[in-house]
């Protein structure tokens, strides 16, 4: 359009050549793709580059654009046809590559561009946590190897102060055809350039650094808050922290994977936390107020009168919190009556008067205590 200057926004002069068109164009596009960069007026930015790139390097746009203001040429000035949109015509293809390497875009493509920003691979981390660790959560430090971009050469690959250049041979794209005859006749085929090994670029003095590969291997820490709850085989996703990636693309992520080790005194599924509690039989038989174990530290739990063996009691909010959640889950508390193998003279006659009191003649046939017993069960 007659007021915009497409030069600026490009960042380049009037006399500027395909080739600084076309590098302009790449080195802005990685800088403000909106899935890039997420600054406020990023998108914007985009769409505006996006326009004066296909109305540069169209030769005829670009004439009428030079001449009339316009790309339209002296019948109107609605700058170029697709207007800074999603669209484009045969001069597009740079941004359907970026697009479909970094973001996985369906649809057609003849080539991959080698010098499109792709993001980094994901990593993946096991973290072992105790039984309570995965209950209360913790904050904790790992560190870990990974690829990360050279800081002395930028990602580049090429020593400080130099820069990699076009590969002559593919002129960028990273193929070359090539003629091979055949009994059908003559046939290309594309292939990887063998001079730039499919980059489209060449790097004449390698970063000592690097070795012109534009990555270290490197020690990495980051601090991780277990969230309280946490399920043993769940995981985590810290983005940003995988392998850097290629041509300017982001980090890829990390995956924490947890395993819990279980506990010697309870059981889990999901909030719910199972305990077994053995019991006397007078307990049982009379009812009291017992302590039980909880993973908050010893509860109360009401016994009541005539409770058999395998009674589960509920003990609401003594279970594991819920993950991302304020409230939490119930312990489930099963109870086993403890019957005593033997007894002791007292303990002997205080049954038997319980069993006359009764109305129970049965244990001079069989013994009153397994009498008692199967009672219970």
């Amino acid at each position: 359009m007659a007021d915009k200057n497409y030069y600026d926004i490009l960042g380049i002069s009037k006399d500027a050549s395909d080739k600084d068109i076309s590098h302009a164009y790449r080195h802005l596009s990685k800088k403000y793709h909106p899935d890039i960069n997420k600054e406020p007026g990023a998108e914007a930015k985009f769409k505006e580059i996006t326009e004066a790139y296909e109305v540069l390097s169209d030769k005829q746009k670009r004439a009428n654009y030079d001449q009339y203001g316009s790309a339209d040429g002296p019948q109107g000035f609605g700058g170029g046809s697709g207007g800074g949109g999603f669209g484009g015509g045969a001069n597009y293809s740079d941004f359907s590559d970026i697009f479909s390497d970094l973001f996985g875009g369906g649809g057609r493509r003849q080539r991959q561009d080698p010098t499109a920003p792709r993001r980094g691979e994901d990593l993946q981390y096991r973290m072992d946590l105790t039984f309570d660790e995965a209950i209360f959560g913790r904050k904790t430090t790992i560190k870990y190897h990974r690829q990360a971009v050279c800081p002395d050469c930028h990602g580049t690959g090429a020593k400080p102060g130099t820069h990699p250049e076009t590969c002559p041979d593919c002129h960028g794209s990273g193929v070359v055809m090539r003629t091979v005859n055949t009994p059908m006749g003559q046939m290309q085929t594309q292939a990887p350039c063998p001079k730039c090994h499919g980059t489209g670029k060449i790097i004449k003095d390698k970063c000592p650094k690097c070795g012109g590969t534009g990555k270290i291997e490197e020690e990495h820490q980051v601090e991780v808050n277990v969230p309280a709850g946490i399920e043993d085989g769940q995981q985590m996703r810290l983005q940003g922290q995988g392998n850097a990636g290629e041509n300017g693309g982001p980090y890829g992520d990390l995956y924490i994977i947890f395993r819990v080790a279980p506990s010697k005194d309870f059981r889990r599924d999901g909030s719910t936390i199972y305990y077994n509690k053995t019991i006397s039989f007078t307990d049982a038989a009379l009812g009291n107020e017992i302590d039980v174990k909880t993973v908050y530290g010893n509860g109360k739990l009401k016994i009541p009168a005539g409770t058999q063996t395998g009674t589960i009691f509920k003990l609401r909010g003594k279970g594991a919190p819920k993950l991302h959640s304020d409230s939490k889950g119930d312990e489930l508390v099963k109870v086993t009556v403890d019957t005593p193998k033997k007894l002791n003279a007292d303990q002997k006659l205080a049954l038997r008067a319980f069993a006359e009191a009764s109305g129970d003649k049965s244990q001079e046939n069989k013994g009153f205590f397994e009498k008692l017993k199967a009672k219970l069960k």
